[in-house]
Order: C-alpha cells, then structure tokens, then sequence
C-alpha cells in the first residue's frame, strides 16, 4: 500500500481539503489526519476571476501564472500541516501526493458537437513535487477529455473502493459548487454524472446579495419561497433530460438563471429558488440510475445546509443521509479519494470508464512527478 497525502480545490472555489490516506487504489488500509485550509478572501476573488476571464487567456498571462503561484503555495502549505498531524499520530511518512489543482474551465465535448473537449486544472505540480520533496501524481481529466469522455465526475472508482462493504444499491451525492452522483448497483453496476448546479450558484448570490461568501446555515434560503415560474423555466433546460455520461463547467448555468429571471427575485425568495432547483436536478438524475438507490449518502459543503437537505428530502423517495452514518468523513471524502486515484495512477490503473465519463473504454488518467515510479 502506499501512503499519500491527497488534495482537492472543488467548484466552491473555498479552499483544499486534504487528507493521509494508505491505500493501493482499490481497497483503503487506514485513514489518517485530514483538514481544510481556507482561501484567503482575495485568492478566492481572484480564483472567481479567473472562471470568467479563463476562456480568453492564454497561459503565459500574468494574472493566471500568479494565481497559479498562490494556489500551489496553499497546497504545499495543507500538504505540510497534513504531515505534521500524521507524524504527531505515528504515521508513516507520505511518499505521494494526489493534486487535482482547481478548475478553471470544464468544456467536454458535447452531444452531436464535433468540437474537442477540453478540461483546465490549474497548479504546478512540478512546483508542488520541489517545495515538498514528494511525487505527485496530477492531470487526472486531460487523458479522458482527449479522448472523448467528459474528464468528470472522477471519484466514482473510489467511491465504490469505500463503500465496498455497504447495502446497495446505493447512491453517492457530493454538493459542491455543481452536484454529482455517483450510482454503485447490488450488481456492481457503476453509473456517474454531474447532476446540476448546487453551492455555486448560490455561493454567488449570497455574495451579490449580501456580500456573504455563502449561505451560512441556510439562513437565506429557510426565510424565503422558491419562485414557480422561476423555477419552471430553470427545470426545462435540456440538461435535466440528457442522457448519461454528462458533466457541467462552474459557470455552465449562469445564463439559464439569468434568462429564468432568477436575478429579479429577493435575495431570500433567489436562494431558495437555486436550492430548490439543485434538488430537482437530483430528483431528475435517479431516473438515469438502472433501479432506485436503497439510500442517499450525500457529502460536500452542501450537506451542511439544512435548506439543501430539507429540499432533497423533500423531492426524493429514498432516506437522505450525510456520508458520516456510513463512517465516512465528507470534509475530507474528495480529498480521500484523490488520493485512491493517485494510487491507481501510480499503479497503472484505470480512472475513468464508459459509464462514468463517457471514455471509449477503461482509461488510465493522470502522470506522476518524482522518484516514486
């Protein structure tokens, strides 16, 4: 087994989340320490800058290569502070590091499009392998994205790794900045798919409203109605009945919520609109899933809003549960399975499939810096 300290910048754009994890990539012999460390406030705008302005840059653009330089000092720090708490804890040295980076922009090919897709982490591995003097295994999407898959959603191989020993079957939902649901069948069927936007839009209406960075507690989207015709006019977009493999940029649903008139609500009656939307886009993806799911476990940032919880509850047949009734810490889940998918690169082994990213067949996905291989 190999012990890796595996890291994660999702789509809420909040910080890394980092976690020791032993593992060979198909089974997990021991957790380790886990933690989050924040983006400071202005890293954090920037890194929402660079979503908007990423189309158009080049990558030799200023702006780009100094967000670049801090973001990877951040990593390098969470990797760091990670160590230490394992060696307090009398756990071996890591000797491999799991690095996603932070997407900037996502734009898989699409259905009927003869454009290549085309997937942007940003984060210098090279960089982050020096200032800690272990291997790093990164790039996970490129290969699958290359080759026609839509690069995401990536954990769902881990996801089955954890819950090897659960009832199934059994749904996997992370609420990040856009939700996706990993289905793992009594059959050992394995289905995965971004299922809609979640926290990040209403990470940014909390900030244009408010100038909160998020929705704390739900205090915004308990006190306000979601909007009918608003919320009518969101749940006929085309996304909602496209077939899996499908995945979704950050932004992907900023002009949908303009033209359904999102923009005009209360800032109350808007955040229980986008909540009560990423619930139906959930709702929506089980009808993809070959046979209902015993359970939900759900993890992510999302499952510490009471409002999003509620609202799933609400609209979904089977109980809603966070991923610690299954032991599991859903702080750290992403970051742990980054680290799974640093084994399996490691390793040699594939990453992404046909029912998860759409590839043209099982795939090996990411590279590794360093002495390790």
């Amino acid at each position: 087994m190999l012990r890796i300290i595996g890291l994660m910048s999702g789509t809420s754009l909040d910080g890394v989340d980092a976690a020791w994890v032993e593992t060979d990539g198909e089974r997990v012999g021991q957790f380790g320490p886990t933690l989050t460390l924040p983006y400071d406030p202005a890293l954090r705008r920037d890194l929402r800058r660079l979503l908007e302005l990423a189309p158009s840059l080049s990558p030799e653009d200023a702006f780009l290569l100094d967000c670049t330089a801090r973001l990877t000092e951040r990593h390098a720090a969470a990797v760091a502070r990670v160590a230490q708490e394992a060696a307090r804890a009398d756990l071996p040295e890591a000797e491999l590091i799991g690095f996603h980076g932070q997407t900037i922009l996502h734009r898989p090919t699409r259905d009927g499009s003869n454009e290549r897709g085309f997937t942007w982490q940003i984060g210098d591995a090279r960089a982050l392998a020096r200032d800690t003097g272990l291997s790093v295994a990164f790039d996970f999407r490129s290969a699958d994205v290359a080759a026609g898959g839509q690069g995401a959603p990536l954990v769902p191989i881990a996801h089955a790794a954890l819950a090897a020993g659960l009832p199934k079957p059994l749904a996997v939902l992370n609420l990040g900045g856009v939700a996706n649901v990993t289905y793992l069948g009594a059959d050992g069927a394995l289905v995965a798919f971004d299922t809609g936007p979640a926290n990040g839009p209403l990470d940014d209406w909390a900030k244009r409203s408010l100038g909160r960075d998020y929705d704390k507690d739900g205090n915004l989207a308990l006190a306000g109605q979601a909007d009918g015709t608003v919320l009518g006019r969101l749940i006929a977009h085309p996304y909602l009945a496209q077939l899996p493999p499908k995945s979704l940029d950050r932004l992907d649903f900023d002009r949908a919520l303009r033209e359904a008139g999102a923009h005009m609500l209360s800032p109350h009656d808007g955040a229980a609109t986008l909540v009560a939307f990423a619930a139906v886009c959930v709702a929506a993806a089980a009808r993809h899933f070959p046979e209902p799911p015993m359970q939900w476990l759900v993890g992510g940032g999302g499952r510490r809003n009471p409002a999003m919880m509620r609202a799933l509850t609400a609209t979904l047949s089977e109980p809603v549960r966070p991923v610690e009734v299954a032991g599991w810490n859903g702080d750290a889940l992403e970051a742990q399975c980054f680290a799974v998918l640093a084994a399996r690169t490691a390793r040699g082994l594939p990453i992404s499939f046909p029912s998860t990213t759409g590839a043209p067949h099982a795939m090996l996905g990411g590279q590794v810096l360093g002495g390790l291989l």
